[in-house]
């Protein structure tokens, strides 16, 4: 009898554990990020989502593409790194379903050049990298046409692509790349359309070293993203909350100076 007493006994402590640590895998939130400015902003909300009982899992991407397969496969609970622009094209290419939770920040588009100081020595026959992802293709267009370097059909689209150029008196000659790679080309590129975020990881500073960037009313905000089956989890909307509150916000203005700017 003792023997099977002490046998439930550990039965019950070994089914004790498993329970806890299924509870303690619950609050576990996996979220995709590129590495700046997303990812440094969720390790300031890290601390936040612990209070809260969520354990945070930062999952660092270079790319703009897998944090969102990751999420549409269900790999990853949510992703932080995109505009809705972008969304809207991945979801239509790829049949994914994913949605939008809350907007965080802005992040001014810009141009860049190592080989001139200002937009006005941009010579005739220049050649211009701009990304070759469609929503980033179409906001590299439009600061272009903003500025007057382009005439486009529509100066407002958010789906302008080069076939929409209707007038282009500097001749300017585009290259198409993956955004990533965009920092890496102002060595041999005469202008270079650059996300913030990329150009940030380069040590660019967009208020000082941009030629161009998009003014505050930029349409272009940073989202929180997921699934229509999670988009209401606690643990989603616990974050939600801590991306968007004063701590954060402060966090934003003090470290990026203009460069990246609350959406809140």
């Amino acid at each position: 009898m003792k023997k099977l007493m002490a046998l439930l006994a550990a039965l019950l402590i070994l089914a004790g554990c498993s329970s806890g640590s299924g509870d303690s895998n619950r609050q576990t939130l996996t979220v995709a990020a590129t590495a700046v400015p997303h990812a440094e902003i969720l390790k300031e909300v890290k601390p936040i989502l612990a209070k809260e009982g969520v354990n945070l899992d930062i999952r660092v991407f270079a790319d703009y593409v897998q944090p969102n397969t990751q999420v549409a496969e269900k790999n990853i609970d949510v992703n932080y790194f995109q505009t809705k622009p972008y969304l809207d094209a991945f979801n239509r290419e790829r049949g994914t379903h994913l949605v939008i939770i809350t907007g965080v920040h802005i992040e001014p588009f810009g141009a860049y050049s190592h080989k001139i100081k200002s937009i006005d020595q941009l010579p005739d026959g220049a050649t211009v990298a701009i990304p070759n992802d469609p929503s980033n293709n179409s906001r590299a267009l439009l600061l272009l046409a903003k500025n007057g370097l382009i005439t486009l059909k529509d100066p407002n689209s958010e789906l302008a692509t080069l076939k929409d150029i209707t007038a282009n008196p500097k001749n300017l000659k585009f290259k198409e790349l993956e955004a990533a790679m965009l920092p890496r080309t102002l060595d041999e590129m005469d202008l270079a359309m650059i996300n913030t975020n990329y150009a940030l990881a380069a040590g660019l500073n967009p208020t000082k070293d941009a030629l161009l960037i998009e003014d505050k009313n930029s349409p272009y905000v940073n989202y929180l993203v997921g699934r229509p089956d999670n988009q209401t989890d606690p643990r989603v909307q616990k974050l939600a909350q801590a991306l968007t509150s004063p701590q954060v916000k402060a966090f934003i203005e003090q470290k990026y100076h203009g460069a990246v700017l609350p959406a809140f």
